[in-house]
C-alpha cells in the first residue's frame, strides 16, 4: 500500500526568485530612507588653515600699486620743418621757459623771406610813386582852378563894364551879349572843374587807402614770415625737465613732427590700474595713503579714465601735500585706496576658499572641532585682509579659509573629518 510522502520544504522552490528580488528591492528602499548620504572626507588638521569669525571694524580699502609721473607733460612739436643743425640741451636736463633746446635750418624758408622782403620793397616804391603822381595831379588841378578863377573875375568885370557902356549906348548889343556869354561860360567851367576836383580827391583817397592797406598786409605777412624763423628754434614752453628728445644732428624734421616732451615737476601724480570689479566704486575725490619706509603721504583721486582695457581701468592720484622726498618718476609705489568709511561688521580672513566656492559656502567647524560641515554664506565687501560676512556665520565660529581643491575637486564633499 502506497504512502503519501510529505514535502519537507517550507517554501516552494519555484517562488525563490521572486522572494530574492523582493528582498533586494526592500533593502534598497530602506537604504534610501534611512542611510546617511553625506559625502565626507578625512584629512589632517594641520593641512588646512582655520580662522575665527569675529566682529570688528572693517576698513573698506584696496591695496594698489602705481607709477610716479609728472603732474603734466608738455609735448614739443616742430612748427617748421628742416634739418637739425644744433642740439643745445640734453635729454633729462632741467629747462627754463624760453630755453632753446635745438635749432633747425631751413633754406627754403630763408629764400621765402628774401622774396617777401623784395616784394615789400617793390610795393613800397610803387605806393610812393603813386602818391607823388597823385600829388602832382592835385597841384595841376589847383593851378587850373586858380587860372579859371582869374579868368572868371576878368570876364565878370568886362561883362559888368559892357553892361554900363551898353546902357549908355556906347557899345553895340552883340558886344555886351558876347561878354555876358563869356562870363557865364567861365562860371560853369569853374563849377565843373571844382566838381571834377572833388571827385579826383575822393578817387585819390580811395586809391591811396587801398595801396596803404595792401602795403600794411604785406608788412604783417612779413612779420609772420620772420616769426617763422623763430620757430626754427624749438624752445621750452614751461619750466620742467626735458624728459624726451627724439632728434639727432642732421636729421630732417617734418612740420608738426613730435621731437620731445617736457615733464612739469611742480608736482607729481601716481598712475594706477584697478580691476574692473571696482569700476562702479572708484570716484574722483576718494582718499588714499602711500606708505614708504618711515613716512606716509596722503593722496586723492583726481581723474578716473572711463575706458576699460584687459579687465582694468586707469586712475590718476595727486598728493594733497608735499610729495615724498626722493620720489622718482617711473618708480612703482604701493598705496591703500579707501573705498568707503569703516564699519562694524562680521569678518573672516581672506583665503583660498573664496576661489574654491566663489564665496558662496565655507566649511564650519563643529564645537568639538573634530569635523567641519559645509555651510552656505554671503560675502559682502572685501579688502586685502578680510571679507565682510553678510549672512551664514556667527561671531566666534571657526572656519576653514584655505583652498578646498586638494580634497574637494568634485565640490561634492559636505563634511570634513579631522584625523
Amino acid at each position: 500500500m502506497d504512502r503519501i510522502v510529505e514535502n519537507k520544504h517550507f517554501i516552494n522552490p519555484k517562488y525563490w526568485g521572486a522572494i530574492i528580488i523582493s528582498a533586494v528591492i526592500l533593502f534598497g528602499v530602506s537604504f534610501l530612507l534611512f542611510a546617511n548620504h553625506t559625502k565626507s572626507t578625512t584629512i589632517e588638521r594641520d593641512k588646512v588653515t582655520i580662522e575665527s569669525v569675529f566682529k570688528g571694524q572693517f576698513n573698506d580699502y584696496i591695496q594698489l600699486s602705481g607709477q610716479a609721473a609728472p603732474i603734466s607733460t608738455i609735448y614739443l612739436d616742430a612748427v617748421e620743418g628742416g634739418r637739425v643743425e644744433e642740439m643745445l640741451i640734453e635729454e633729462g636736463s632741467m629747462v627754463k621757459k624760453g630755453d632753446v633746446i635745438l635749432k633747425i635750418a631751413n633754406n627754403d624758408l630763408h629764400l621765402n623771406i628774401l622774396n617777401s622782403e623784395a616784394q615789400l620793397a617793390e610795393k613800397s616804391n610803387f605806393l610812393r610813386e603813386v602818391r607823388l603822381s597823385l600829388e602832382r595831379d592835385k597841384l595841376s588841378n589847383e593851378r587850373e582852378i586858380l587860372n579859371d578863377q582869374y579868368q572868371l573875375v576878368a570876364k565878370k568885370r568886362a561883362y559888368e563894364q559892357n553892361r554900363v557902356l551898353y546902357k549908355n549906348k556906347l557899345i553895340a548889343e552883340d558886344v555886351m551879349q558876347r561878354s555876358e556869354e563869356d562870363y557865364h561860360l567861365s562860371l560853369k567851367m569853374l563849377a565843373m572843374l571844382n566838381k571834377q576836383r572833388q571827385q579826383d580827391s575822393i578817387y585819390r583817397k580811395i586809391q591811396i587807402d587801398e595801396l596803404s592797406d595792401n602795403l600794411l598786409n604785406m608788412r604783417r605777412n612779413m612779420t609772420l614770415v620772420k616769426q617763422q624763423l623763430e620757430f626754427l628754434n624749438i624752445k621750452a614752453p614751461v619750466d620742467g625737465q626735458l624728459g624726451l628728445l627724439d632728434a639727432e644732428i642732421g636729421q630732417n624734421i617734418n612740420r608738426g613732427q613730435r621731437v620731445g616732451q617736457i615733464n612739469v615737476l611742480s608736482s607729481l601724480k601716481v598712475e594706477a590700474e584697478i580691476d574692473e570689479h571696482f569700476v562702479d566704486r572708484v570716484k574722483v575725490g576718494l582718499k588714499a595713503e602711500l606708505e614708504r619706509v618711515v613716512t606716509k603721504s596722503k593722496l586723492v583721486v583726481k581723474k578716473v579714465y572711463p575706458e576699460v582695457r584687459n579687465g582694468k581701468f586707469k586712475v590718476d592720484l595727486v598728493f594733497t601735500g608735499t610729495p615724498p622726498e626722493n620720489i622718482r618718476i617711473g618708480q612703482t609705489y604701493y598705496f591703500k585706496l579707501e573705498l568707503g568709511h569703516p564699519l562694524e561688521t562680521l569678518q573672516i580672513a581672506r583665503g583660498g576658499f573664496y576661489q574654491s566656492t566663489g564665496g558662496q559656502s565655507i566649511f564650519v567647524l563643529d564645537k568639538s572641532e573634530k569635523f567641519a560641515v559645509k555651510r552656505a554664506i554671503t560675502i559682502g565687501k572685501q579688502n586685502p585682509e578680510f571679507y565682510e560676512v553678510l549672512s551664514g556665520l556667527a561671531s566666534g565660529e571657526k572656519v576653514i579659509t584655505s583652498g578646498y581643491e586638494m580634497f574637494d575637486e568634485s565640490k561634492k564633499v559636505q563634511k570634513i573629518i579631522f584625523k
